[in-house]
């Protein structure tokens, strides 16, 4: 596989999670920074970008909301534009469709939330075939609490997420080593 069968998929990078309870600036400035680096430099090796965004019926997930837009200061011009009302950015989109009729058989993931969204797709691309770069740098999540009331930090859940994709569902990866391609495409 090479650059020619890659896309980018930025999932749910929405204005949206700004309008819920968890949401950090902090923590979303050095994802936004890392996103957009791995967005520049998808544009400038000519990889598609395929941004999905989250929908619901109402709340900030609603099309009439005005929220279902990309996440400022993101600057982001995708080749296609996919609408997903599940966890799987290949269920019930299109996205799936699309990429067989581009010939697309690499993932690069990246978008909101880490262990929800973006591992879901991940998981989902990988039992149908695809080869995945799982960005977890390029990932944003919000602590969460267990059923016995410990807190879990953003760091750890990316690093459950990344431990429990790496080998078995994707390659985890920095922005600069998807960006280069998997190890046997630069080799050859």
């Amino acid at each position: 596989m090479s650059a020619s069968d890659t896309t980018l998929v930025v999932v749910d990078t929405q204005e949206s999670f700004r309008r819920r309870p968890y949401w950090r600036d902090d923590d979303a400035r050095p994802f936004v920074g890392r996103l957009q680096a791995l967005i520049d430099g998808a544009k400038a090796a000519a990889i598609p970008i395929v941004q999905v965004f989250h929908v619901a019926d109402s709340g900030p997930f609603a099309e009439s909301s005005g929220f279902v837009r990309t996440l400022e200061p993101l600057a982001i011009a995708p080749d296609a534009i996919f609408r997903k009302r599940r966890h799987s950015a290949l269920v019930g989109s299109g996205l799936d469709v699309w990429l067989i009729e581009n010939g697309l058989r690499r993932l690069i993931v990246s978008g909101i939330r880490t262990e929800q969204c973006c591992e879901t797709t991940t998981r989902h691309a990988s039992d149908l075939g695809y080869a995945v770069d799982f960005v977890g740098e390029a990932t944003l999540t919000f602590p969460m609490a267990d059923a016995a009331g410990r807190e879990w930090s953003s760091a750890e859940i990316r690093a459950r997420t990344e431990l429990v994709l790496a080998g078995r569902f994707a390659r985890i990866a920095t922005v600069e080593e998807a960006l280069l391609g998997r190890p046997e495409e630069i080799a050859a």
